[in-house]
Parts: structure tokens; sequence; C-alpha cells
């Protein structure tokens, strides 16, 4: 199977060179990210200079307000993906990573070794990477395992949270504890829960020590003017972010609910993408690619075929027809 369906979701163009591009319209849910994006109004933005301060700062407060900490501790970065690596070289020292993960966990800091989390114990003192959801399983730890493994660090090592799909679930984030622990380095996604993945924004939350370093790494100007104006003004559009939470809810029971019905036994605690076990996940990826519905395959467990959130009840009964195909 392609390296490309294995490395990351959203290779779309990819897909539609290798199974064509007659047909059905292509449906992608080899991705997490929300079906339904935010909705962008028109926005005043002035390409003729480059993006003020002021706007970049008025960002940060207004994501920090959303992820309830304050403004000193939240840093905008073009993107997780680039916070994550640049962290990577800010810190140093024994690093592990949970496993399952993504490749981006597994190359920062220069590489870290796999973790199981039955095996928790052995990166005490250390440096651990791990995102809460997970991904690609879903798998969630409560507030009060996360913040055992933050005190578990010790005073040499870190906790590197990544939080890119906790917008959907709050009670679980871990953000409010970066003002009392500075071993906390926390990184949060704009474009998954928001569904604006092409926008390229994230955020770093940590210790205001540490995002000095990380803005000296960054340089001048490290966002788009289109990405700071669409940003701040989705986070302070509070309506939608409550509505969404509970839209995203409501349509991923719809899916395990029709999963079920199947014969599947969907996992995974994140509204945005479910987990399936199957005996051949690479023949079932090519089945649904080959009725232009696009997943997501892993290169190391033939088993696991990662569905995302299907955008409408019609996508959704798409899904169900092209599963029971045979």
């Amino acid at each position: 199977m392609s390296d490309r369906w294995t490395w990351h979701g959203g290779g779309l163009a990819a897909a539609r060179v290798t199974f064509g591009d007659g047909g059905a319209p292509w449906l992608d849910l080899s991705t997490g990210i929300n079906p339904d994006p935010w909705p962008v109004p028109p926005l005043a933005i002035d390409w003729a200079r480059l993006p003020d301060e002021a706007d970049l700062r008025a960002l940060e407060a207004a994501a920090a307000d959303h992820f309830g900490v304050a403004a000193h501790h939240v840093c905008a970065v073009p993107g997780t993906e680039i916070g994550l690596r640049l962290i990577g070289q800010l810190v140093s020292g024994l690093a592990f990573h949970l496993m399952p993960t993504y490749r981006t966990h597994t190359e920062i800091m220069g590489g870290s070794a796999p973790l199981l989390l039955t095996d928790m114990a052995k990166a005490d003192g250390a440096t651990l990477i791990l995102a809460n959801p997970n991904n690609p399983d879903g798998r969630v730890l409560d507030r009060s395992r996360m913040r055992d493994l933050l005190d578990r660090r010790g005073t040499s090592g870190r906790l590197l949270l990544d939080e890119a799909f906790a917008d959907a679930s709050p009670g679980i984030s871990l953000a409010s504890e970066v003002a009392r622990n500075d071993r906390l380095i926390l990184f949060r996604s704009f474009g998954k829960y928001f569904g604006l993945a092409g926008v390229r924004l994230g955020f770093v939350l940590a210790a205001p020590p540490i995002l000095e370093r990380l803005r000296q790494s960054l340089g001048a100007w490290p966002l788009s003017a289109a990405a700071i104006a669409i940003g701040t003004a989705a986070y302070r559009d509070r309506d939608w972010i409550e509505a969404t939470r509970d839209q995203l809810a409501l349509r991923a029971s719809r899916l395990d609910a029709r999963l079920q019905t199947m014969g599947f036994a969907p996992t995974g605690a994140c509204p945005l993408f479910r987990l399936l076990q199957v005996p051949d996940a690479p023949t079932l990826f090519e089945r649904l690619a080959r009725r232009h519905i696009l997943t997501r395959p892993f290169a190391d467990n033939p088993a696991w075929l990662r569905i995302g959130l299907p955008p409408d009840a019609a996508a959704l009964d798409r899904l169900m027809e092209a599963l029971a195909g045979g």
C-alpha cells in the first residue's frame, strides 16, 4: 500500500490519481477534521501590510480565554506540527512517547523511546510525549490521571501534551495546569475542531520563559493576517463553539450505532473520528477508495482503519452502503 495513505490523512489529490475521479464525488473521511467548519464571514484584511503585533496578541488573548488560561501563557504558531518540532529543539534529556501515536511525536527531540500505557512508570523523571485524546485510537485519560503523569516528571522531565482534539471535550484539558507547573508544555490545534486546517494555526501553552524562547525561534510575523483575523473571530464565537460540541457528539453517536449494526466495534472517545479493527484493513481501504471514499489505514497495524466523521446523513448512508458492499 502506498506510504501516502499511511503517512497522513487528507491525500485526496493522490487518491484521485490512483483510484480515478469519475462517478460519485469523493468523500474524504481520512482526517479527524470537523466536516462542518466554522463559517468564515467577510473579514477586513489589509493584504498590503505585514500583520500587526497587536492583532497577534489579540488572537492569543481570544484563544487563551477559550482555553481557560492567562494570555501570557499562550503563543500562536503556524500549526501545531511546527509548534511541536520547535519545542522539540528547545527541550533536551531522556524522552519517551506513548504508543500508539503519530509520526511527529516519535521524531521530535531527536527521537524518543516508545512506551505503552501499562509501562508508564519507566518514564518517571523523564520527558513524556503524548496526545489526549489520542490519535488514532481516540483513547482519553482523565484529568486526575494526567495530573499524576505531570507530577511524575520530577525536576528534569517535561510533559509535552498534544491536545489537538481536546476542544470537543474541554473537561479533560490540562490547560489550567500551565500556571501551576512549568514542566508542562501543551499544544492546541485550531484547524481540527473549527474544520479549517488550511488556516495553519495552532498554539503552544507553557510558562513565559519557554514561550520567549519559542518566539525567538519563530521570528517576526509568524502568522498571516488571514490566520490572525479568522482565528480571533472564531474563538470569540462562543455560541458556535458550544453548539458544535453538541452536534459532534450527536453525529458521532449516530455513526457508532450504524457501525455496530453492521458488526463493527468502533473505538475512541473523540467525536471527530473512530477506529475500526478489521481482519484486513488495507483491502477494506482499497474497496472503499474504489467507491471514492477515502479513509486512513496504518502501515504498522494492518488491522486498523480510521474513519472520520461523515458530514451529513447522506454521506453516512453512502459509507454504510460501501461497507456492506462486499
